[in-house]
């Protein structure tokens, strides 16, 4: 079965999306379906960005299954490494994803931190950490969207480009293919042909390190967004000589 490996439902503070919601527009897509839901014990503000993974397992393990596999994605931060590495091993889940979110305190989905930083600064800083953090953080299954911070930035050019920064990149790509984690091809910004192009020369470099697998994911928040860009990011991996692949049991399997 083919997996969308990353998505959040309402035990992750963002959404509101029902289990049920998620399975049917999952099936409908002839997908299976890994919750992912957000753990980020430092996040700053008043939003809680953690979750009873007792409850969550509680609720959903009878849902567990060939259709459904239950994760986690881990906000990595330095300070946070311990209580995270022990919130993994609280319940039997079948994926955990390390994503960086956070830097400085700062939550980098909000404006605020691209206001002060120029992009050559910040997105050295981000690489450097999403870096450090996979070393540090072994236990990991896969690193969450490298481009995350793409998404959100600010600059009249938001884009990831290798060419801008091919030392830190090898950086993050060294770290993956030393720890043995997947990297996630995240299809939150897949619609957009100009960002295939942005995102061709960083997985092509991956292989060439020695990567061979990825995840697909679309990070859905909303029944709708399940699976979205999923044909464009497939044919991509495939472009790529990588192969798809899912996680049950914190096993990998090959995506068929």
């Amino acid at each position: 079965m083919r997996y969308d490996s990353h998505m959040h439902t309402a035990f992750s503070a963002d959404s509101e999306m029902k289990a049920e919601e998620a399975l049917e527009r999952a099936e409908r897509l002839g997908l299976g379906a890994i919750f992912t839901e957000h753990l980020d014990i430092d996040c700053p503000g008043e939003e809680d960005f953690t979750f009873d993974p007792q409850e969550y397992w509680k609720k959903y393990e009878p849902l567990r299954g060939e259709r459904l596999h239950l994760g986690v994605e881990i906000g990595l931060t330095p300070e946070s490494r311990a209580e995270n590495r022990a919130f993994a091993e609280t319940v039997p889940f079948d994926l955990v994803i390390g994503s960086i979110h956070l830097m400085e305190g700062y939550d980098i989905y909000y404006p605020e931190i691209y206001e002060t930083r120029d992009k050559k600064e910040l997105y050295h800083d981000y690489l450097m950490m999403m870096a450090r953090e996979v070393y540090q953080n072994s236990y990991i299954d896969v690193l969450g969207h490298i481009d995350y911070v793409a998404r959100y930035a600010t600059y009249s050019d938001p884009g990831l480009h290798y060419e801008e920064f091919p030392e830190e990149i090898d950086a993050v790509l060294g770290a993956l293919i030393a720890t043995d984690t997947v990297m996630e091809l995240n299809t939150r910004r897949m619609g957009d042909p100009s960002v295939l192009e942005e995102l061709l020369p960083i997985y092509r470099r991956y292989r060439e390190l020695g990567g061979r697998y990825v995840t697909i994911g679309s990070d859905a928040h909303t029944p709708d967004a399940i699976g979205a860009n999923f044909a464009a990011a497939e044919e991509f991996a495939e472009h790529c000589s990588l192969r798809q692949v899912y996680f049950c049991e914190r096993r990998m399997e090959i995506s068929r």
